[in-house]
């Protein structure tokens, strides 16, 4: 079986269960009033489940395009090695550690060395680009965030 029907198949499994837990057990703990209602808690989570098992059934069965129909710019499994999996990783490495430096170092200085290394791994060689862009969009979503929406978001560490 082809890499993509064996993660189809385990998202399968996955929705069966995340199905299983909105049919059955989400609906046992609710008071009587809501139960006249037409739209429960559990509506979204069934209809995530039943979408999700269609469309997995649909993969694992093959009934999406099959290897004929592949064109030059779809990801193949058979050449997984040529694409850029250790730029990928190192990028979600970055995420992780913007996530860790984001309190010690405050969200303008975090933010900005997380989309300057971010930006120099994907390819911008234009150092003094890429520090007036990555600083203008991390002060501008700070004010945002702080101002417009009123969430007080810690420019600095010392704030």
């Amino acid at each position: 079986m082809a890499l993509d029907r064996w993660i189809a198949l385990i998202i399968l499994l996955i929705c069966i269960t995340y199905g299983y837990t909105a049919f059955f057990t989400m609906d046992a703990g609710m008071p009587p009033f809501m139960r006249r209602s037409p739209i429960w808690p559990s509506t979204f989570p069934k209809t995530l489940a039943v979408l999700g098992i269609i469309i997995s059934l649909s993969i694992v069965f093959g009934m999406e395009k099959s290897d004929a129909n592949i064109k030059e710019g779809d990801i193949n499994y058979r050449k997984l090695g040529q694409y850029k999996i250790g730029q990928a990783f190192l990028l979600l490495l970055f995420m992780v550690a913007y996530a860790l430096f984001l309190r010690p170092m405050g969200f303008l200085a975090s933010t900005t060395a997380f989309l300057m290394f971010s930006g120099a791994l994907l390819g911008e060689r234009k150092l003094l680009r890429l520090l007036l862009i990555s600083g203008l969009s991390s002060g501008i979503i700070w004010y945002l965030v702080q101002e417009v929406l009123g969430i007080f978001l810690r420019p600095f560490p010392f704030f």
